[in-house]
């Protein structure tokens, strides 16, 4: 398995709406990052599907290495 690539050093803080539904890039090659744009079809990665239960703002992963995809667990602190 490969690994993603880094897209950021932290989190995208994101403001959703409740009841919509994102799809997180998790190969890390998106140009609309923290959003899949279609960039993964050349990799072994697929998009994480994110429904929003309440409107507010919440951090996607940026590094694409959290244990709770897609959202940031901190992970990109340890190195």
């Amino acid at each position: 398995m490969s690994e993603p690539v880094r897209a950021a050093d932290g989190p995208f803080a994101v403001e959703v709406e409740q009841g919509k539904t994102y799809y997180w890039c998790a190969c890390g090659r998106s140009a609309t990052q923290p959003f899949c744009d279609g960039s993964h079809k050349v990799t072994e990665f697929r998009p994480v599907k994110y429904e929003a239960h309440e409107s507010g703002r919440v951090y996607f992963c940026g590094c694409k290495g959290t244990h709770h995809q897609p959202l940031c667990d901190g992970t990109h602190k340890k190195g």
